[in-house]
């Protein structure tokens, strides 16, 4: 059986707030923790890293998501 765009839009809907909300939490707690130096330079491309790395999971499941249904 082959998901309707309305149900993949739902699931993905779901599926990215449930995992960007769980992201944000796991990044917060890296940095609140005293992993990270005292660097002005690490600490920037940690959270450069942390806030593009998120994007490319995203974008396979916005694709999945607004994909058209099978005719």
């Amino acid at each position: 059986m082959r998901l309707g765009i309305r149900t993949r839009k739902l699931i993905g809907t779901v599926v990215l707030l449930i995992g960007l909300t769980l992201y944000s939490f796991l990044v917060m707690t890296v940095a609140v923790s005293g992993h990270l130096p005292e660097n002005g330079a690490v600490q920037f491309f940690y959270y450069l890293t942390a806030g593009v790395a998120w994007a490319f999971p995203a974008k396979y499941l916005i694709v999945w998501m607004v994909r058209p249904d099978a005719a």
